[in-house]
């Protein structure tokens, strides 16, 4: 899987503005939590390189601050791990430790 590695603020803007013509996913790993490496893996494992949605990778440790304009901007409570799927600059789907599952990811990209 090539995750495209969330850093800055400013990828925010861009991935809004990626969000209008493709689905962004955004998932939030805490390095040190072991649920979150589950889950993870979990989406790692199953991950088709050819489905339709651009993944982001944020590492909750090291920015922190990203992840609190995440939970401003799409008006989420923050969770770790949790996974974010962007179209057209709004949240429009959202799942957080065991309820993270790539199989809900691809209905929803089916049905998209």
């Amino acid at each position: 899987m090539n995750w495209n590695k969330l850093t800055t603020l400013e990828q925010l803007d861009a991935i809004d503005a990626e969000s209008n013509s493709t689905l962004v996913l955004l998932f939030k790993h805490s390095t040190s939590c072991s649920i979150s490496s589950t889950a993870l893996n979990r989406i790692e494992r199953k991950w088709q390189n050819d489905i339709a949605i651009k993944p982001f990778y944020l590492d909750l440790l090291a920015h922190r601050g990203v992840s609190n304009e995440i939970e401003k901007r799409y008006h989420i409570q923050h969770q770790s791990p949790q996974v974010l799927v962007i179209s057209k600059g709004k949240c429009v789907y959202t799942s957080s430790h065991s309820g993270i599952s790539y199989e809900e990811l691809l209905t929803l990209l089916i049905g998209s």
